[in-house]
């Protein structure tokens, strides 16, 4: 009945628009053409919600999780929250210095509408007992409820980007109990990305199921099961190398970026960090860095981005390396902690570790 009366509503707003425009003289035929549009779309919209084929978010976390409702109603909210900033970054206004979106009253940077946004949400979720932005790097504690769960987040991963309309996302990380800081990747409940490209499209992973699950958001708003990745290959000739300038005082790393050119790797990379974790998991292959050096000092923070992430990898079969050590073992003890990180193959972390590791640092 909503979808029903959306369309009416739609038509009668392309009517008005017909009425007010001089020189239109052929009105019922392009409503008729409307008419027809909207037919196709009823048509296409019950056979989607028919096919038995496809498999829904809230199926798929009733069906694997369903001892774990204060987890669950987390999720959902998190999952909603992605749906709405789709939308308001698919609206949003840009200029050269910043992406804008209406937050009720107000005019905000779509940025700190995203954070406005999950932070508000996430803040009415009794069973959220401390909560963390990256846009505030600071832990706020709600509740001491003992199934409750603790999340920090990235409420727009790649902004600076967005402008351009490269892919971004949101990144999020949920552990049991009250804790922020002082705790390691290993113990992570749930966490994920939603990543706003020419799809939207949910990747998540949950400590107690193997792999890593995508869903896509439709045109109708239903998350719907697209992908399942497991087994990333061992090697891959794919590379993105973040933080660049630091070849200049990173000997090391100059000579991975030799290896990797003289040895025919394809380039890929985009600028966003969730684009590129994203294209690991789907090619299966490649890795991704991001390199200090003593001049040039990591942005990436393991709280926020790192760890979330890493987690996303290594449960998708890969590898991740701080230069030394898995980026899950290490304790994160502020939330402003940063690290360089290697994302990928198992083969190509190998040879990050051994010819960059943290030998130049």
């Amino acid at each position: 009945m909503n979808f029903l009366f959306t369309l009416l509503l739609l038509q009668f707003h392309y009517f008005q628009g017909f009425q007010g425009f001089q020189g239109f003289h052929n009105q019922q035929q392009i409503i008729n053409k409307y008419n027809n549009k909207y037919n196709v779309i009823l048509s296409q919209k019950s056979s989607l919600i028919n096919n038995e084929n496809n498999v829904y978010l809230e199926q798929f976390l009733l069906s694997t999780i369903n001892h774990k409702p204060s987890l669950i109603n987390i999720l959902y909210t998190i999952f909603d929250s992605c749906k709405e900033i789709s939308y308001k970054i698919k609206t949003a206004s840009c200029n050269k210095m910043a992406c804008y979106n209406q937050f009720g009253e107000e005019q905000l940077a779509i940025d700190l509408l995203a954070n406005n946004l999950l932070m508000n949400n996430l803040k009415n979720c009794h069973n959220i007992n401390s909560i963390s932005s990256e846009e505030e790097p600071i832990v706020i504690k709600l509740n001491n409820n003992p199934d409750g769960y603790s999340i920090s987040f990235d409420p727009l991963d790649g902004s600076s980007v967005i402008d351009c309309n490269f892919a971004v996302g949101t990144i999020f990380s949920l552990w049991k109990g009250n804790e922020l800081t002082n705790i390691y990747g290993n113990d992570i409940q749930v966490s994920g990305m939603c990543i706003y490209g020419p799809r939207t499209i949910l990747t998540f992973a949950i400590n107690e199921l193997n792999g890593v699950y995508e869903f896509l958001l439709n045109d109708y708003g239903q998350w719907i099961a697209s992908n399942f990745y497991t087994n990333m290959m061992k090697t891959g000739k794919l590379y993105s190398p973040g933080n660049i300038k630091a070849v200049n005082t990173n000997s090391g790393y100059k000579q991975l970026l030799n290896y990797w050119i003289t040895n025919n790797y394809q380039l890929r990379y985009s600028g966003g960090m969730v684009a590129e974790v994203n294209q690991l998991l789907v090619k299966g292959q490649g890795i991704f860095v991001n390199v200090e050096s003593k001049n040039v000092k990591p942005k990436l923070r393991m709280l926020y981005e790192i760890t979330p992430l890493g987690f996303l990898v290594e449960k998708s079969g890969g590898k991740t390396s701080n230069g030394i050590q898995s980026v899950l073992n290490i304790l994160i003890e502020n939330t402003n902690q940063t690290s360089q990180i290697a994302f990928g193959s198992e083969y190509e972390i190998d040879m990050f570790n051994k010819i960059v590791g943290k030998l130049y640092l």
